[in-house]
């Protein structure tokens, strides 16, 4: 083999090995913070399982640049989430520490059942033992949450409330679990609510079932 064979075989020889070797530093800076295992923290209603079964999409992915839109794509498809934090735990480590909604009644639609958040929003039904118990929101469900924040306003007992009826022409009925029904206003029912607080456990009403409040300014008791 001549001289400038020789030379040419040095000139192939080192062209591959220096496209090799930056190929492996490519490979290594792969593997630095990839992510490894995922956390899941203050779920108690959504399902562990299928999270979990969902975001195993973000094994391999490299925490330090993982995009935080790319766990909400994941996060939105559970209806019990409201909102959710990420913990990046490095090496290799992703934790995510959701915030439920509060659930605080059930809806009947149709042939649907739905629980109602505190927000009002509707969320498909599955049965979770611990709401069981639920109170039911019966009509339109459209002002609920205006009654229900006014409820805790003037801190109502909302473990006694079995039903909130609502009626077409734009009120409310409480239908409590003693058997006592209250019958709100259409406006300003607030201080109806302050009256019904105050009498409650008197002992010359506890005979009776009805307390209508519909009129202004007067109490019909039944």
């Amino acid at each position: 083999m001549n001289r400038t064979s020789k030379l040419a075989v040095f000139v192939i020889l080192f062209i591959l090995l220096s496209t090799y070797l930056p190929n492996n530093k490519t490979d290594k800076k792969s593997l630095l913070f990839q992510i490894k295992k995922i956390e899941i923290e203050n779920n108690n209603i959504t399902s562990v399982r299928d999270l979990m079964l969902d975001l195993n999409s973000l094994k391999g992915k490299n925490l330090l640049f993982l995009n935080h839109k790319t766990i909400e794509q994941i996060i939105s498809k559970f209806d019990f989430i409201l909102s959710f934090r990420v913990k990046k735990i490095f090496p290799n480590t992703l934790k995510i520490i959701v915030l439920e909604k509060k659930l605080v009644a059930l809806h009947v639609k149709g042939k649907n059942k739905f629980y109602i958040s505190k927000n009002g929003d509707l969320i498909e039904y599955l049965y979770i033992k611990r709401f069981e118990n639920l109170p039911l929101v019966i009509g339109n469900q459209k002002n609920f949450v205006k009654l229900y924040d006014k409820l805790k306003i003037v801190q109502f007992p909302l473990k006694e409330v079995k039903s909130y009826n609502y009626q077409d022409i734009d009120r409310w009925d409480l239908v409590l679990k003693s058997g006592k029904l209250i019958k709100l206003p259409k406006n300003n029912y607030i201080e109806s609510l302050k009256n019904f607080l105050r009498i409650k456990d008197n002992k010359n009403f506890e005979n009776y079932q009805i307390f209508d409040y519909r009129i202004k300014d007067q109490l019909i008791l039944n």
